[in-house]
């Protein structure tokens, strides 16, 4: 009834999913969604246990839509310097595009620190350092090989340099304006997520995100991607998602929701800060 389904195939087999209500934010119940080994740690594999949006409610890819859940950490939380995602909103891809889109938004994890991406192509401005003087730009990482680049747009409090390495240029084509908070770190408990997202690789595109009805960052910019074969819609899906690894990853999440209005995903603390910022 809430619109979500545990997609079956092979990559899904590594997880499960379960109805419970030992561990809840306040609801009558919570899903827990866990992985496990699956391929061996075998390169070039993933193994997931993701809830999707089914297909016939997706939001047209070039329109802006709220979206909230609440998510908690089981221990043990994954340490490692690999690849580790809670949530990712994406374009679909139609049988004609050529390539593998990632996430034009993504709520990640690496050793055991969360950040957000956001995807889109190039170009870029290469180089380690800033000249004096010069505008403000993002951090990307550049990903030749899928014709693609992933900025840093969100991190939590215990973010060093090293957990960042991978983000050695900058761009200008996207913007990311501080709202005063970082993200939680995963050991903190639930964490209730707000998150606007619209899309747009002309430049167009406008990200907003919420922790726990804080303001965290504003996104603006060259958002997604526009290849031809790419589908029309965008679509949503939360769970965990990681390189085949060792060791079992458990998530709980609670407290879904989907609107065009902002008033049914934020808190008032949240809403009233957009609204002072006539947004």
């Amino acid at each position: 009834m809430g619109g979500l389904y545990y997609r079956d195939n092979v990559e899904q087999r590594a997880g499960s999913v379960e109805f419970q209500r030992d561990v809840t934010f306040g609801s009558a119940g919570a899903l827990k969604l866990s992985v496990r080994p699956l391929f061996d740690g075998e390169a070039h594999r993933s193994e997931r246990a993701e809830v999707w949006e089914r297909t016939a409610l997706r939001v047209p890819y070039d329109k802006a839509v709220w979206y909230g859940f609440s998510v908690k950490f089981a221990d043990p939380i994954p340490q490692r310097d690999h690849r580790h995602l809670i949530a990712q909103w994406k374009r679909e891809i139609g049988p004609e595009a050529r390539g593998d889109y990632s996430p034009f938004l993504a709520l990640r994890l690496v050793r055991g620190r969360l950040f957000a991406t956001v995807e889109t192509t190039f170009p870029v401005i290469p180089g380690m350092f800033l000249p004096t003087g010069a505008p403000v730009l993002t951090p990307v990482w550049l990903r030749p090989g899928k014709r693609q680049m992933r900025a840093l747009v969100a991190t939590d409090l215990g973010w060093t340099p090293a957990d960042g390495h991978l983000f050695t240029a900058y761009t200008d084509r996207i913007t990311v304006i501080p709202r005063g908070h970082e993200l939680p770190a995963p050991h903190s408990g639930w964490i209730d997520f707000a998150v606007m997202t619209r899309p747009g690789p002309d430049g167009t595109g406008h990200i907003e995100l919420f922790a726990n009805d804080r303001w965290v960052v504003t996104v603006r910019g060259h958002i997604g991607h526009d290849e031809q074969g790419l589908g029309t819609r965008q679509y949503f899906k939360f769970g965990p998602y990681r390189s085949a690894s060792q060791g079992e990853w458990t998530l709980y999440f609670d407290n879904f929701r989907r609107s065009t209005r902002s008033e049914d995903v934020l808190g008032p603390a949240g809403l009233a800060a957009l609204r002072l910022a006539g947004l």
